[in-house]
Parts: structure tokens; C-alpha cells; sequence
């Protein structure tokens, strides 16, 4: 096992378990690309739930007192808000763990070297406390990496213009992981017990995590869903017919950054947790390019864009890691120069599927668009997640939101005349996403436009 080994972190190139194989964006306050028709379908948007509040085994006694004993007061207050709030003890998991089973595998179990089980515990109270500390923000490179890290980025090139790019991109970067970011926090509010043992996982020496999901989760068809895992490149074991054994893990290089966090977080920065999980959604969705290095991603068959992804590649995702019947429903007409053309629904056909959704008991991730100006007023975009509604002091209907990417460590609230009409596509169940009409899978109709496209560009 090769490593490069820097002032206080180890950073590795690691081995897994060989498998088949915009500064424009409108400002929010606190509470304080094709256009495609839906995608994905799920076998259940919801799973059964065990909720209690009392611990009732000894077991759970134990693993509770463990936790307790490795923690000081500000965080023994929050591992029992996790037990009265009834979070520690959900059972929501792949394997029906429980959330307090993961945390007391983190502090007792083996780390992957250079991360700290003390440090990845805090974390986790963190996000049962708060799960709005979920952020994108990118961490900074401190100076005594840069020369490794950049070594690394550019395949130890001596170009001076190689070099010059990479610290660049370093000293400037963004990252493009909102769509990533919007699950980990859907992730995290309402799939809690899998969230942590993927946590556990991803933590672990191997940085992985395997998980079963049945292929109609992806779509009507087992022989498209073979397909489409198969196109998106994610590792694999076929159990029968329906049933499939998926590998999720970061890019090599997430645990340099992760490492790095795990010493040298600031304030409002990503958490080692959230850069683990977020490479790892961004490697599921972009069919296994994306490095964290650069926050780069490849073009493929369905987008030539290196950056975030796209609406259907996001509820592949979703569909992968939640097993929900996530179907991804465009609302705006975009043309062929990336403007905004029209509306396929009326605002209040969109508004009324929207709180549908909400009652019931969904949190709705969403992609928004806004004018760049400085790109000829082409459509930028970003994603965050509705998790409620509410009437303003005004009468006027207000969306709750996560937003990753505002700094803010709260909910936020937009109202809904500036935000329906800003709506591209968000993730709805099924049952209501195809109440107006028959949906063609998304992916279909982005693989034919791509084809389209190239016919064109061939013929031209």
C-alpha cells in the first residue's frame, strides 16, 4: 500500500473489495441543462420504522454508556437529545442497525488511519443536533500540503503552467456538490440509521460501505435497471434477478481531504463526514469520475459538463441510496442556448404537487435556475432541499429550505413567488409526479438527445 505521508496525516492510496464490475445566485435568509422528462422509480418511498426513546437492553445500555464515557458535557447533552428525540434508536438501515449501534462500531471499531473516532463521534452528534450543519463549502488546503496536493493533481508534472492551474484552481475553488450535499441532508433527516452506517462505513479502513437494493428501484424494467448500473459504472454483485449488492465509496483522493479536515477544519467548512459522503454520492452519479482533489467530474454520455450533476444522474442517486420511488419532473422549458423558454405546468399545478409531496412527509429536492448574466443570461443552477411551507405574516405562502451552500446553519426561507417560478425539476414520488401524465424514464430521453445532438453535429 503506497502512501505520501504529510506533517500529521497519512494519506493513502488504498485498495477495496473487488466488485463486478455561482456568485449570481439569488441571496437567502435564515429563520433568521436538457430538458427531460421524469426518471427513477422505487420500490417504496417509505420503509418501516422502529422510534423509541428509552434505552430496553442491556446492550443498548452498554453501547449508551460507552458513548457517554468518551464524550465531555456539551456532547453528552446532545447523544441524549439523540436518545429523547428518538433518533438513536431508528432502525431505518439497510441492515436494520440502529443509529446508536453505527456510533458505538465508530468509537470502538478500527478508523481508517489519520481520521480520529473521537472527532468522526462529534461529528455525528453534530448532524442528530442540527442536521443544517450539513454544508459544500469547500475546506482550503493548508500551505504545508499544497506542494503534495498539487503534486498529486498534476501527476507530479514540473510544467510551470501545470503547476500554476492547480494551485490556482486550489486557492479559487467552489465546490459542485450541491446535489450531493442535498441528499447527504435527505439522508440524514429521513433515512437516519443509514446515513450513519454508511457513515461507519465510509470511515472505516476499507473507506466503503455495500448495500442491497432491489433493481426496481431504479426502474419498471429489471432488464433497463441491469442496464442502467451497469452504464453507470457502479460496482456490483447481482444477487437474483431483482436483487443487487452495490458498492459506495469515495474517489481515492476524499480521504486526503478528509484527513486534512480531521486536523485543520475552520468554521463552516465541510466535516470529515461531509466530504466522505459527499464524493461518494458524486463517484455513484457521475458514473465513478469524480475526483475530490479538484471537485471535477467527467463528461459522459449524457452531459458534457466536468462540474455537479445533473437531474436524472442526482435521482440515480437517490434512488440507489434511499430506495424510494424518487421520479425526477422538469418544470422549466430550456432552449438550445440555455435559456429559459417557458413552463411545462402552471405555478399552481407546481405549488399543489409540491406541498402533496411535503404532506406527505417527504422533503423535496429540488434544482433552481437564475440568469447569469456574465454567460450571455444562460441559466445557472443550483439545488436545495424544501423541507416545509408555511403562510407569512402577509398571507404569502413561504417555502422551508436547506440550502448547502449559504453558510447558514439553519433552515431558510424563500418565498414561493420568487421560488416557483425558479424551479427546473425536483424529485417527487411516483404517484404524484405521474398523476398529469405518462412519463418516459429520463434517462431515455437524455441518451436519445445526446445521440440527437451528435447526429446533428456529424451531419452538419
Amino acid at each position: 500500500m503506497a502512501s505520501v505521508n504529510f506533517p500529521n496525516v497519512n494519506i493513502y492510496q488504498t485498495g477495496g473489495v473487488e466488485f463486478q464490475n455561482s456568485d449570481n445566485k439569488p441571496v437567502s435568509s435564515p429563520i433568521k441543462e436538457a430538458n427531460t422528462k421524469p426518471s427513477f422509480r422505487a420500490e417504496a418511498y417509505t420503509s418501516a420504522l422502529t422510534v423509541r426513546t428509552s434505552l430496553t437492553t442491556k446492550d443498548e445500555k452498554k453501547k449508551y454508556e460507552t458513548l457517554l464515557n468518551e464524550l465531555e458535557l456539551p456532547y453528552r447533552k446532545k447523544l441524549e437529545y439523540a436518545l429523547k428525540s428518538g433518533q438513536l434508536l431508528k432502525n431505518n438501515s439497510n441492515d436494520k442497525s440502529t443509529v446508536l449501534d453505527n456510533l458505538y462500531k465508530i468509537i470502538t471499531e478500527e478508523r481508517d488511519p489519520g481520521l480520529d473516532k473521537i472527532n468522526i463521534l462529534k461529528e455525528c452528534l453534530d448532524i442528530l443536533a442540527n442536521p443544517y450543519v450539513i454544508t459544500q463549502t469547500c475546506e482550503d488546503i493548508p500551505k504545508q500540503y499544497q506542494r503534495q496536493v498539487i503534486g498529486l493533481i498534476t501527476n507530479l508534472s514540473e510544467n510551470p503552467n501545470d503547476i500554476a492551474k492547480a494551485k490556482w484552481d486550489l486557492d479559487n475553488m467552489h465546490t459542485g456538490t450541491c446535489p450531493a450535499a442535498s441528499i447527504e441532508f435527505d439522508l440524514a433527516t429521513k433515512h437516519t440509521a443509514e446515513f450513519f452506517r454508511m457513515v461507519e462505513g465510509l470511515t472505516s479502513p476499507k473507506n466503503e460501505v455495500t448495500k442491497t437494493i432491489k433493481m426496481d428501484s431504479l426502474s419498471e424494467k429489471s432488464s433497463d435497471s441491469i442496464w442502467l448500473i451497469t452504464k453507470f459504472k457502479t460496482p456490483h454483485v447481482m444477487k437474483d434477478f431483482n436483487t443487487a449488492e452495490v458498492l459506495l465509496k469515495p474517489d481515492k483522493d476524499a480521504i486526503i481531504r478528509a484527513r486534512i479536515q480531521n486536523h485543520h477544519r475552520d468554521k463552516g467548512e465541510r466535516s470529515i463526514i461531509d466530504v466522505l459522503m459527499q464524493s461518494t454520492l458524486m463517484q455513484l452519479g457521475s458514473q465513478q469520475t469524480y475526483n475530490s482533489l479538484t471537485d471535477k467530474r467527467a463528461p459522459n454520455a449524457w452531459t458534457q459538463e466536468d462540474g455537479g450533476l445533473i437531474d436524472f444522474e442526482k435521482t440515480y442517486v437517490e434512488s440507489v441510496v434511499e430506495d424510494k420511488n424518487t421520479t425526477s419532473v422538469t418544470y422549466q422549458i430550456v432552449d438550445e442556448n440555455g435559456r429559459l423558454a417557458g413552463y411545462e405546468k402552471d405555478f399552481a399545478t407546481i405549488k399543489k404537487e409540491l406541498l402533496d409531496t411535503l404532506k406527505m412527509g417527504h422533503n423535496i429536492i429540488i434544482g433552481y435556475t437564475w440568469p447569469d448574466p456574465t454567460n450571455g443570461n444562460r441559466l445557472a443552477g443550483h439545488e436545495i432541499t424544501i423541507v416545509g411551507y408555511k403562510q407569512g405574516t402577509n398571507g404569502e405562502g413561504i417555502f422551508v429550505c436547506q440550502d448547502s451552500d449559504d453558510d447558514v446553519a439553519a433552515p431558510i426561507e424563500l418565498s414561493e413567488k420568487f421560488l416557483l417560478p425558479k424551479i427546473h425539476h425536483a424529485g417527487l414520488p411516483d404517484e404524484i409526479a405521474s398523476r398529469d401524465f405518462k412519463f418516459e424514464d429520463s434517462w431515455e430521453v437524455g441518451l436519445k438527445d445526446f445521440q440527437e445532438m451528435n447526429k446533428n453535429k456529424k451531419s452538419a
